[in-house]
């Protein structure tokens, strides 16, 4: 019995011995690491067609909307909360309606973030509009309430609600 257990085995080991090993490779190329690298880019952008768009608005966006855009009054304001202070910037994409163009003729707008100017932008005709520019450092703390808006120089007022219209808003707030 000793003996045919040994001649098995003996009849089994050039089988296992016998394996292909894979061929030998280099690593591969080492790179240094990306400067500034954030594997999770916040984004805090509020458009008007959000189910929970309201729960951002501050002040002066109009009950009148459809269900992708909302007019403004003259200074529209949304809160958001910021993860980050670092590399922030304000975006925002609007419109210019024509039939408010004729009664203002060319609108001056301020883009404030948190009561700040970021910048004032001449606009001489009407359309479809879009603004983005880097928030500084420190005007934004990381974990806080901010808030993001516009100031229009010049409005419309609706004749049968009074409403004072500025803008069409379609999004706002703010990118990494």
């Amino acid at each position: 019995m000793k003996r045919r257990l040994a001649i098995a085995v003996v009849a089994v080991l050039p089988e296992i011995g016998c394996q292909n090993m894979p061929e030998p490779y280099a690593p591969p190329v080492q790179r240094p690491a990306v400067e500034n690298f954030h594997p999770y880019r916040m984004q805090a952008i509020v458009s008007m067609s959000d189910d929970d768009a309201q729960t951002h608005f501050v002040q002066d966006l109009t009950p009148l909307a459809t269900s992708t855009w909302r007019w403004t009054g003259q200074k529209p304001t949304i809160r958001l909360k910021a993860r980050t202070g670092e590399d922030l910037r304000y975006s925002i994409d609007f419109v210019l309606p024509e039939a408010n163009f004729r009664e203002t003729g060319p609108v001056n707008i301020a883009f404030l973030v948190n009561d700040r100017v970021l910048d004032r932008v001449h606009y001489g005709s009407a359309g479809d509009q879009h603004f983005e520019k880097p928030i500084p450092e420190g005007w934004v703390t990381a974990g806080q309430d901010i808030t993001v808006g516009a100031e229009v120089d010049k409005v419309t007022v609706d004749p049968q609600k009074g409403l004072k219209l500025g803008m069409v808003l379609v999004r706002i707030g703010i990118t990494q």
